[in-house]
């Protein structure tokens, strides 16, 4: 295998092919274009299939629970070895995943299986936001192709379902994270992970812990991403319950994904400028206005606005005002593992709040939900307001 290796990355086409720009979106665009591939129609897929909605919630809370516990791993794994080689493994595992999926039939292979793709995908995650940062490329001309991508890959989703089988989308699934791994054994990110794996330099998650900052920082993540997971899950249906049908609202929410491509394209124009406390005001500030239109119960063209302006464009800015603020906060040699960790909590709290919000939802409304959420977010300005942290303008992550 390594002889195939060295082979490889000595081939003449493949030095003009490593860290070329073609590598990078292959594996942004793909990447993402999968995880929706495989993830954006589970819930119709399963029903159809005979599974009950109760047996449809088992599967995807497993796969948020899994991902609880291997996340902080994987970010420690890549902390130590070289991340092309390990994500490679994950990436590999993931459509092996895939292939069980599409050949599973009973309810507990289908939530191991399901459970193994999701915990791979969220796993890479952090990995994949970092190395943009860390690629030669302007960041947002680079993570712009994640952006398409999970367009690309909902749309597909559903041609592929209506018009060929509902299997074939696993087929293209699987497909589409080779294609991922083929640009991402192109890539050279300017990382020191390889200089990790020369010294046996160990990072602990115990040690990132001891940040008191990035503790600080923990508590202001879990009401943001909280709110915002919680707020994802349930605006389709608050829009149908306010009179439009399925189609219009499904419209809706596809325009608003691509809404956030302008702060991909040009966070090298602001992302270096403006400090780390401003960013999250910024950030928290579109979704307390979000809730309050929601919760003030607004005319149905200031929810639409709202909806474009704040649904995906606030959760794209803090994935950079997270990047910076881990950059701002953590040591080089532990920003994977710090990443990680706020990806685990960003699960947790998903389940935590979604359950929470279910039974706000059965006993008072839609009103109710999103003016207590409201509050939660300007509790979450607060901390912010009160939050010491550099301003992370020194280190030019997004130019």
């Amino acid at each position: 295998m390594e002889n195939v290796i060295y082979r490889v990355s000595n081939n003449a086409v493949f030095r003009r092919y490593q860290n070329s720009y073609l590598s990078y979106f292959l594996m942004y665009n793909f990447y993402y274009l999968s995880w929706a591939l495989f993830s954006a129609l589970i819930s119709v897929y399963l029903m159809d299939q005979g599974f009950l909605a109760s047996q449809v919630s088992l599967v995807v809370s497993s796969s948020y629970l899994t991902s609880l516990v291997t996340q902080p791993l994987i970010g420690k794994w890549n902390d130590r070895h070289d991340i092309r080689k390990t994500n490679a493994i994950l990436f590999l595992t993931a459509a092996a995943g895939g292939i069980l999926f599409m050949l599973s039939h009973s309810l507990w292979s289908i939530t191991i299986s399901y459970s193994l793709v999701l915990m791979m995908l969220n796993g890479v995650n952090p990995v994949m936001e970092k190395l943009a940062t860390a690629s030669p490329y302007q960041y947002g001309k680079i993570r712009i192709w994640g952006t398409i991508g999970y367009a690309l890959g909902s749309q597909l989703a559903g041609l592929l379902y209506d018009w060929i089988s509902p299997s074939s989308i696993f087929i293209a699934f699987i497909f589409t994270m080779l294609l991922c791994v083929i640009g991402l054994v192109g890539t050279k990110p300017n990382l020191q992970t390889s200089q990790k794996v020369e010294t046996g330099e160990k990072t602990k998650i115990t040690d990132v812990l001891k940040n008191k900052k990035f503790l600080y920082y923990l508590g202001i993540c879990s009401i943001f991403y909280g709110i915002t997971i919680m707020s994802s899950t349930f605006i389709p249906t608050m829009l149908t319950d306010k009179g439009l049908n399925v189609n219009v609202a499904s419209t809706i929410l596809s325009i608003a994904v691509f809404c956030e491509a302008p702060l991909v394209l040009f966070s090298g124009k602001f992302m270096d400028r403006i400090s780390n406390k401003q960013l999250m005001m910024i950030a928290i500030g579109i979704v307390c206005l979000q809730c309050a239109v929601y919760g003030f119960n607004l005319l149905m063209p200031f929810i639409i606005l709202v909806t474009f302006i704040a649904k995906h464009p606030a959760g794209m800015l803090f994935i950079m005002i997270n990047l910076k603020v881990v950059n701002t906060l953590i040591s080089e040699k532990q920003q994977i593992t710090a990443l990680a960790i706020v990806a685990t909590l960003k699960n947790l709290v998903g389940i935590l709040f979604q359950n929470v919000a279910g039974q706000i939802l059965d006993a008072s409304g839609y009103t109710t939900l999103y003016l207590i959420s409201l509050g939660c977010m300007l509790i979450c300005l607060l901390l912010v307001i009160c939050f010491k942290i550099d301003s992370g303008n020194d280190k030019k992550l997004f130019s």
